[in-house]
């Protein structure tokens, strides 16, 4: 059987399921259409996020685009609280922090932005059960990126065989095998129970 030391969670859609409606709600009583408008262009440019959550795009530049497309009828403060208003609790795949605290280090490992942990995020207090947290805006690398997986080996100190990685997204689990590490796409709950199960993690 694998030897496993280190349990690497993603953050988006593993531990915090998230959906921009609530934001977009939220503009659109400001203005018709407004968030509607919002979403479109986020998503058409979304290079745009990448490379604020890369860290080459400074939080001011990312609000100060923002704005414009949002025709500047929100002030910084406010774009941030409706932009993070998106995260709920996957209550589930938390409970399972605590016990995989006693036998393994917990490693969270994410591509997000200063902005999201700030108004939201860094709030929850499941963060608590990692021992180390590595964000992409943190390191200046994105998932599937080789660099931002051996980011969490450099903190870790565990061959990365040892390495067990839940993610949503497909890609990003090939990529964290391609390093050697053993990895499972997040579907749901049950599922990640019995791959736990599975590999006699729990």
């Amino acid at each position: 059987m694998r030897k496993y030391s280190a349990i690497v969670f993603d953050l988006g859609n593993v531990l915090l399921p998230f959906d921009y409606t609530k934001t977009i709600k939220r503009m659109n009583s400001l203005e018709p259409g407004l968030g509607d408008n919002f979403y479109e262009f986020y998503n058409k440019n979304y290079h745009i996020h990448r490379d604020f959550e890369k860290g080459k795009i400074s939080e001011a530049d990312f609000i100060k685009i923002m704005l414009s497309v949002v025709d500047n009828k929100l002030d910084a403060e406010t774009f941030c609280d409706y932009y993070s208003d998106i995260f709920s609790l996957n209550k589930n795949v938390i409970s399972l922090l605590p016990d995989l605290k006693k036998n393994y280090k917990l490693f969270l490992l994410s591509n997000t932005d200063s902005i999201h942990k700030r108004y939201r995020w860094e709030k929850y207090d499941f963060l608590k059960f990692f021992d180390h947290i590595i964000l992409s805006f943190e390191v200046g690398a994105v998932k599937p990126e080789k660099s931002i997986y051996r980011s969490v080996e450099k903190v870790s100190a565990f061959p990365s065989g040892e390495h067990f990685y839940i993610d949503d997204i497909q890609e990003y689990v090939d990529a964290a095998k391609e390093l050697g590490w053993d990895a499972v796409r997040f579907e749901n709950y049950e599922r990640l129970n019995a791959d736990l199960e599975e590999r006699e993690i729990i």
